[in-house]
């Protein structure tokens, strides 16, 4: 299954498919901006499948390189899928996640359910 390019609830969102390639850093978000040049993308949709195995882990700031480059790049992020066993695990990663959730450019949600329900909210 492709990436695809949908409009939900008045955002432009690209639905990254979960056996796409991984975002593993910094590299890997450039790859994903190149894919999308010219294209009038507000939202990235990341299936938890997509992403490299350091990208949860805090310590190794491959979260960080990657959210910032796509948001340099004019790009909000949504990280799609159950991460609940890594964030009951970590404090900093629990953290993270509540403060991303509570601002406009980084979230994390369970599904595309709460990522739509999320983007109708904001609308």
């Amino acid at each position: 299954m492709p990436d695809v390019v949908q409009t939900r609830h008045g955002a432009t969102v690209l639905m990254c498919a979960p056996d796409g390639p991984p975002v593993v850093d910094e590299q890997s978000a450039v790859d994903l901006i190149g894919t999308l040049w010219g294209q009038d993308v507000q939202w990235l949709a990341l299936p938890v499948e997509r992403l490299g195995e350091d990208f949860l882990v805090l310590r190794t700031r491959v979260a960080g390189a990657v959210v910032q480059k796509l948001q340099q790049y004019g790009f909000k992020v949504a990280v799609v899928g159950d991460i609940a066993e890594q964030v009951e695990a970590s404090t900093a990663l629990r953290d993270f996640v509540r403060e991303s959730n509570s601002g406009r450019q980084l979230w994390f949600v369970r599904d595309e359910a709460e990522l739509d329900a999320r983007l109708a909210a904001a609308a």
